[in-house]
C-alpha cells in the first residue's frame, strides 16, 4: 500500500480507502463488515469513511463495533454533517448547533474521541461560512477533530472558506470530497485542480467506479443480486444508458490487454491525478476489496500511450 500526504496537511492516508456508504447497515451486516475493515487494515488501508446519514446511522454503529480492536492510532476514521439526521428545522444543515450535536451523536455511534477527518456533506447557504469556519476551528481546538473539510462544495464556496479562516486565524479546510471518475470528471479537473495547487487540498475521491457501472459487471445486463437490480437502488439503473456501456466495453477490452480487470484500470486511472489523496472504494465481498487494492499496482501501466487510449475511449463526456 502507499500513502499519501492529505494535501499540503502531515497526516498520510492510503491511497485507497474504505468507505462505508450504501455498503454498511443496507447491503451488509455486521460480520462481514469488520471483516471487511480488518482485511483492509491488514493489506495496508488506513482511512475509513463515514458519514452520520448512511444507513440513518447504522454505518457508523457498525464501523464503531469493527474498529473496536484495532489500534486507534493508526486509522484515519471521517464522518461528514448536513444532512437531516435530527428532528426539527435545527436537525439539518451546518449551524453551529447541528454541527455541534451531529459531532457528538456521531462520536457516540463510531465509539470514539474524536474523527480526524470531519467534512460539511454539502454547502449549506443558510448558514454564513464565518459561522462553519469558526465552528470548525473550535471543534479542532477542542481535540474532537483534528482536520475538517468538505464534500461536493464548489470551488468559490471552498475559497471562501480559506478567506475566512486566513482573516481571522483559523483552521481552513484541509481536503475536499468530490465525485471523481471517468464518467465524471470535469469538476475535479477543471474546478478544482486550480485550488488544490493554490491552497494545498486534498481531494478523497468517491464513486470510483460511477456506482458500479465502471466495473464492467453491467456489460451485459443487470445481474441478480447486483447493487442496481435492488429496488430502493433503481436511481443506478436510470445511469446504465447505452453510450456509457459501449464506453465501458472498450474499456473491458483495453483492460483484458494490460492483464487487469476493468474496476482496477477505472481505479489506477484516478490515481495518476497528484490532487488525490486517496480514492474511497466500497466493497461487499473480499473479493472486490481485494480487486479493488490490486489496482495500486495498475498505475504503472498507465503510460503515455495507455492514457491517450483511454481518452480516446472516453471521448467528451457529459460530466
Amino acid at each position: 500500500m502507499h500513502y499519501r500526504r492529505l494535501g499540503r496537511s502531515g497526516l498520510k492516508v492510503s491511497e485507497i480507502s474504505l468507505g462505508a456508504w450504501v455498503t454498511f447497515g443496507t447491503q451488509i451486516d455486521q460480520n462481514i463488515a469488520s471483516n471487511l475493515i480488518h482485511a483492509a487494515y491488514d493489506q495496508g488501508i488506513n482511512f475509513f469513511d463515514n458519514a452520520d446519514v448512511y444507513a440513518n446511522g447504522q454505518a457508523e454503529i457498525i464501523m464503531g463495533k469493527a474498529i473496536r480492536d484495532l489500534p486507534r492510532e493508526a486509522l484515519v476514521i471521517s464522518s461528514k454533517v448536513f444532512w437531516p439526521t435530527m428532528p426539527g428545522p435545527n436537525g439539518r444543515g451546518l449551524s453551529r448547533k447541528h454541527v455541534v450535536e451531529s459531532l457528538h451523536a456521531s462520536l457516540k455511534r463510531l465509539e470514539l474521541d474524536y474523527l480526524d477527518l470531519y467534512f460539511c456533506h454539502r454547502f449549506d447557504p443558510d448558514t454564513p461560512v464565518e459561522e462553519v469556519v469558526y465552528t470548525m476551528d473550535t471543534l479542532i481546538r477542542q481535540g474532537k477533530i483534528l482536520y475538517w473539510g468538505t464534500s461536493e462544495w464548489e470551488a468559490a464556496q471552498i475559497v471562501q472558506a480559506y478567506g475566512v479562516a486566513q482573516r481571522y486565524n483559523l483552521a481552513p479546510p484541509t481536503m475536499e470530497q468530490p465525485q471523481y471518475n471517468m464518467f465524471h470528471r470535469k469538476r475535479v479537473e477543471i474546478e478544482l485542480s486550480p485550488i488544490c495547487k493554490e491552497f494545498g487540498l486534498g481531494l478523497t475521491t468517491w464513486s470510483p467506479l460511477y456506482f458500479g457501472i465502471l466495473s464492467g459487471k453491467y456489460n451485459e445486463g443487470i445481474p441478480e443480486g447486483s447493487r442496481a437490480s435492488l429496488e430502493d437502488m433503481a436511481w443506478i439503473r436510470d445511469r446504465i444508458t447505452p453510450d456509457r456501456i459501449a464506453i465501458v466495453r472498450q474499456l473491458t477490452s483495453l483492460a483484458q490487454e494490460l492483464g487487469v480487470t476493468t474496476a482496477q484500470l477505472a481505479i489506477a486511472w484516478l490515481l495518476r491525478r497528484k490532487e488525490v489523496s486517496s480514492v474511497i472504494t466500497g466493497a461487499t465481498r473480499l473479493e472486490q476489496l481485494d480487486e479493488n487494492l490490486g489496482a495500486a499496482e495498475a498505475v504503472e501501466l498507465l503510460t503515455d500511450d495507455v492514457q491517450e487510449q483511454i481518452e480516446q475511449i472516453l471521448g467528451n463526456t457529459p460530466e
